[in-house]
């Protein structure tokens, strides 16, 4: 059997990779933990009987529209350099669905 060396790269910085590494970790854990802190919330608001169905769903609603940004930002890593492109088709996407949406509830209301 041959003896493999391990070559590194001299032009990564593992010092600067590993602080990278731990920043982001620690940005996914209170991300995650702030998730489920609103995940909580949600269902004290759907449980309480002092709140209407007026105020739940909204409330619901924007709760979860609050975990799909941090979703998008921390756990599939959007606010990394280089998702630009993928970000502009997203927000597109959820631009044009969201004119969709008001615009068939408006014509039905009306």
């Amino acid at each position: 059997m041959a003896n493999h060396t391990h070559v590194q790269n001299p032009k990564v910085d593992v010092q600067y990779r590993r602080k990278k590494n731990a920043e982001e970790m620690k940005h996914q854990i209170v991300s995650f933990t702030l998730m489920i802190f609103l995940t909580l919330i949600a269902f004290f608001a759907v449980g309480y009987e002092g709140f209407s169905a007026w105020f739940s769903v909204p409330f619901i609603l924007l709760l979860a529209v609050v975990q799909v940004i941090f979703q998008l930002y921390y756990f599939m890593h959007m606010s990394h350099k280089g998702h630009e492109l993928p970000a502009l088709f997203l927000y597109g996407g959820a631009l044009v669905a969201f004119v969709t949406i008001w615009a068939f509830l408006t014509i039905v209301w009306i």
